[in-house]
């Protein structure tokens, strides 16, 4: 027997929980806050912060009288206001969970827009011997959940289909595939604009990138177009690619639905239902849609549950004793600042946009910020604060573990470093670059070769103990001009390259 509306609480929703599965039933009363300190406390990308609050706006006009929204300095100068009980779904930052969970009177439902639960995790991680791999992790919830298996075997006979999926870009400006879906801007996002232009004017706020269109879906039906977009037009060419990068071409085949899930606008499930449909109904292939649900209830999931059970002094973490802080043109997004094309390319893609997909993420502006000795825990803020799918539990697994290796090797077996020969492989980047990927010292040497090197050098005792590592130090050994190269890279410094 289902519950009525009437049976049920006012439930309180954060903004990236906005999307029908938070709810109980459709016509659950609702409380919707939009908290002015939330801006205060960190600086956003102003895309990021246009996003959230036409998000949260949005479902406020769509439920009507439905929702409450409160608009107030903080949660706690908000929930002052509400007379009844409320319900919450447990929000997704250790943070939120303990507000509240410290609030009287009000319930904590479990943590809803996700494939594995919790508890479920933590069962599988306490069986696990020899670490907690992804890849195994995956490979259970396959099973669990029955997802791409033909009874108790993987379809088409195989786990893993990244050996297909890590292809080079083909030799022309983009992948001449259809367009992803992309919204038309209403009058809920003109007036956030000015919200927005006002709150800074005033100096109340500060944001870092810049302003532009709105790329991203706020409602549950833009999601769900954007979903549709992508399963029937961009899912067949997805898998092929996913690794490359193209300058011209920012989207490539991705499906930029992470901001519409981190949102909590689409529930991964019916993501991964609808790829397999593709696959089943024989519209994509099996590698593109085996690498979709790898990123969505493989690795997506896997990041969250690393962010519960590692605790909160994962972020700390430093096992490469990175201390350089972010130099302040990497931390505003000064891309005319950098001769380096790859580098420059996406951190201008990031100021005008907010998003890049996850190999510039992580082999560029990654790669880069580990060369460079950047402090782990600061880089995991600064990708928080500009991406419009950062949130807390995104970014300190996926920077502190995959990207900087600062967890000691608990997420990756050895370091994401890599010089300028794997970007001129993998991209286009290197064409029109001043800088040669061959070349690792003197006026030409690309900074990211160079870097690579220097890296090694900086850290060859704390990286001599893993095996992984032994091929490379041993390069390193060899070289005749590393002492020219330190020197070179030591001078360089926190210079833009």
């Amino acid at each position: 027997m289902t519950s009525s509306p009437t049976d049920l609480r006012r439930r309180w929703l954060f903004a990236d929980q906005l999307g029908p599965h938070f709810l109980d039933h459709p016509d659950q009363p609702v409380l919707l806050v939009e908290s002015r300190a939330v801006f205060r406390r960190r600086r956003f990308h102003r895309q990021k912060a246009h996003l959230v609050l036409s998000a949260l706006r949005h479902r406020a006009a769509e439920l009507g009288d439905q929702a409450v929204l409160l608009r107030a300095d903080t949660y706690g100068e908000a929930l002052a206001q509400v007379g009844e009980p409320l319900d919450v779904c447990a929000p997704t930052s250790r943070a939120a969970l303990g507000l509240v969970e410290r609030r009287p009177g009000l319930e904590v439902l479990p943590h809803r827009g996700f494939v594995t639960a919790r508890p479920d995790f933590e069962r599988w991680a306490t069986a696990q011997r020899g670490g907690l791999l992804m890849e195994n992790f995956y490979r259970t919830a396959r099973r669990v959940h029955g997802v791409l298996m033909d009874g108790d075997d993987p379809a088409g006979g195989r786990w893993n289909f990244d050996h297909e999926n890590r292809e080079p870009p083909p030799r022309t400006p983009t992948l001449d595939v259809p367009e992803p879906w992309l919204p038309q801007e209403d009058e809920i996002d003109a007036e956030v604009r000015q919200d927005l232009d006002r709150w800074e004017a005033d100096g109340d706020v500060t944001f870092v990138g810049r302003d532009g269109p709105r790329r991203f879906a706020v409602t549950r039906d833009e999601a769900v177009a954007a979903l549709d977009r992508f399963v029937d037009h961009r899912l067949p060419t997805f898998g092929r690619h996913e690794d490359a990068m193209l300058a011209a071409d920012p989207w490539m085949s991705h499906s930029m639905l992470s901001a519409a899930m981190n949102l909590g606008l689409l529930d991964p499930r019916e993501v991964v239902e609808r790829a397999e449909d593709a696959y089943r109904s024989g519209h994509a292939p099996l590698a593109s849609v085996e690498g979709y649900v790898r990123q969505v209830m493989g690795w997506r999931d896997y990041v969250w549950h690393v962010y519960w059970h590692t605790g909160p002094t994962y972020k700390q973490s430093n096992a490469l004793a990175a201390r350089a802080p972010l130099p302040t043109w990497f931390r505003e997004l000064d891309a005319d600042a950098v001769e380096a094309r790859c580098l420059r390319e996406v951190l201008g893609q990031v100021r005008d946009t907010a998003w890049v997909h996850h190999i510039p993420r992580l082999m560029v502006l990654g790669n880069w910020a580990l060369q460079r000795g950047y402090d782990p825990a600061e880089l995991t803020d600064w990708f928080h604060e500009c991406f419009v799918d950062g949130y807390e539990w995104v970014m300190q697994p996926n920077v502190v573990g995959m990207s900087q290796h600062a967890d000691g090797g608990f997420m990756a077996t050895k370091p994401y470093a890599s010089g300028g020969a794997y970007i001129k492989r993998m991209s286009d980047y290197c064409g029109g670059c001043r800088y040669r990927p061959d070349v690792r010292v003197g006026e030409d040497a690309c900074p990211f070769s160079a870097g690579y090197w220097w890296f090694l050098d900086r850290n060859r005792e704390r990286l001599a103990p893993n095996r992984r590592m032994a091929q490379p130090l041993a390069g390193l050994g060899r070289l005749r001009d590393r002492e020219a190269l330190v020197e070179q890279e030591e001078l360089r410094g926190a210079s833009p390259p």
